[in-house]
C-alpha cells in the first residue's frame, strides 16, 4: 500500500460551533447574508467557440418512483446490465435495487464505518474493470479518519453476505462531525477522483499538504495519479470547503459542486492545480489567484450534493434547497441562468446520476437527521430531463 499522509487535529471548538449547521454549512435558522437579494447567478457564456449551448430553458418530468423506504441513502452506482447500488450513510450497508421492480437486496455491511454527524458510509463507485474484477469502491468515515476502500461483490452468495472484506487503498483524510466530503467517481482517464471536506477546520483547505478541502486524483490502487499538478501528491485542486458532487461532460471536462457557508454555494469547472478560494473567498472573488465558480446560489436555495451531466447541462441536487437545479453549459461556462425544478416536492435531494440519454436517477435524503421523514419518503426516482 502506498504510504499516505495522515491528517489529525480537528479542533473541538470548531466542531462545537458548527454542530448547528445545515448540510450547506449555514447555522440552523439563518438564511443568506443580509443585503444579498439575487438568487442563483451564472457567469457569462461564450468561452467555447464552436460549441452549441442547449436551450436556455429546460424541463423535468418524474417518470416513476423506482423504490422507497430507504434509510439515509447517500451514494449511488448504476450496475452494467441493470440494477442500482445504494449506500446507507448511517446503517453502513450497500443495497442492490432492481430498477424495474424496485426490489431491494442487501449486499452486506461495510466493516469499519463509524457514522457520526455528516460522516458514515458515503460515496460508492464501480471499478473501471468491474466486468472482470467485480470491485466496489467506497468512501467512508472510520473512527480515526475518512478513507477509501474496495470490496469484492459476489451476487452468487446469500443476501447480506455478498460483500468481501474492505481493502483500504487510501486513508488519512480528515474527519469531522461536519464537512467530510465523500463523493468518489472514476473519470474518463480511469483514475479515481474524490471530493473531500475541511472537517470544520478551515485552514486545511489552503494547505496543499493536507488532504482536507480538496479534490484528490488517485490511481485505482490508491497512489497519486500520474500527471497530478503537485509532485508525488494526490491533490488535484484545493481551496474547497466541502465537495460532494463530481461529473464530467461529453468532452471529458470535470465539474464539482461545493457547499458554501452563509452566503454562496458553488458549481465549479475544475482545472488541475487551481485554488478555489475557501476560506478566503466564498463565491466569486475579485482576486485573480482564485478560480471563480461558473454559478452560485444562496445556501438556502441549494446546499448542493450530487451532480450529473445530461442533455448539455449539469443537474445538481439540492439538500437544504430541496430542488433540482439545471445549469446549461457552453464549454466551461453557464450559457443561461440556472433553472430550478421539483422545488419542495420530494424534500431534500442528495444524489443525481446519469441513467443514459435524457434520463437521470435521483435520490432523496429525508432520513439523514435534517429532513422531515415520513414512512417510505426516501426513495429513488427516474426522471426525464431536457
Amino acid at each position: 500500500m502506498v504510504q499516505r499522509r495522515a491528517v489529525t487535529g480537528v479542533l473541538a471548538a470548531a466542531l462545537l460551533l458548527a454542530a448547528g449547521c445545515d448540510s450547506g454549512g449555514t447555522p440552523s435558522g439563518q438564511g443568506a447574508a443580509p443585503g444579498r437579494t439575487t438568487a442563483a447567478q451564472s457567469s457569462p457564456s461564450g468561452q467555447a467557440p464552436g460549441e452549441t449551448a442547449p436551450p436556455a430553458k429546460g424541463s423535468v418530468k418524474v417518470l416513476r418512483t423506482v423504490t422507497e423506504g430507504l434509510d439515509s441513502p447517500w451514494g449511488l452506482a448504476p450496475l452494467p446490465g441493470g440494477g442500482l447500488l445504494v449506500s446507507s450513510r448511517d446503517k453502513a450497508t450497500i443495497t442492490r435495487v432492481d430498477d424495474r421492480t424496485g426490489k431491494q437486496t442487501e449486499l452486506g455491511t461495510v466493516s469499519g464505518v463509524a457514522p457520526e454527524g455528516e460522516g458514515g458510509l458515503l460515496g460508492i463507485a464501480l471499478s473501471p474493470g468491474y466486468a472482470s474484477d467485480h470491485m466496489i469502491y467506497a468512501y467512508f468515515t472510520s473512527a480515526s479518519d475518512n478513507r477509501i476502500v474496495r470490496m469484492l461483490y459476489d451476487p452468487k452468495k446469500p443476501a447480506g453476505e455478498q460483500l468481501g472484506a474492505p481493502d483500504t487503498i487510501f486513508k488519512g483524510i480528515p474527519k469531522g462531525v461536519i464537512h467530510n466530503g465523500g463523493r468518489i467517481a472514476f473519470g474518463p482517464d480511469g483514475m479515481l477522483y474524490a471530493g473531500t471536506g475541511e472537517s470544520g477546520e478551515r485552514g486545511l483547505a489552503q494547505d496543499k499538504k493536507s488532504l482536507g478541502g480538496k479534490i484528490l486524483r488517485l490511481t485505482p490502487e490508491g497512489g497519486p495519479a500520474p500527471g497530478n499538478p503537485f509532485p508525488d501528491s494526490p491533490v488535484y485542486t484545493y481551496g474547497h470547503r466541502n465537495v460532494q458532487g463530481l461529473a464530467w461532460d461529453g468532452k471529458q471536462r470535470l465539474f464539482a459542486s461545493e457547499f458554501g457557508q452563509d452566503t454562496w454555494d458553488e458549481l465549479n469547472a475544475i482545472k488541475p492545480g487551481d485554488n478555489y478560494g475557501w476560506p478566503d473567498a466564498e463565491g466569486r472573488s475579485s482576486d485573480p489567484k482564485y478560480h471563480n465558480p461558473i454559478a452560485q446560489w444562496h445556501t438556502d436555495e441549494a446546499s448542493p450534493s450530487g451532480i450529473a451531466y445530461a442533455e448539455g447541462s449539469v443537474w445538481m441536487a439540492g439538500l437544504r434547497g430541496q430542488r433540482l437545479w439545471r445549469i446549461p453549459l457552453k464549454g466551461t461556462e453557464a450559457s443561461a441562468p440556472p433553472q430550478a425544478f421539483l422545488t419542495d416536492t420530494y424534500g431534500r435531494l442528495r444524489t443525481v446520476a446519469a441513467a443514459g440519454g435524457d434520463k437521470l436517477w435521483l435520490v432523496t435524503s429525508n432520513t439523514d437527521g435534517r429532513g422531515n421523514p415520513k414512512k417510505g419518503d426516501d426513495r429513488i426516482l427516474e426522471v426525464e430531463v431536457k
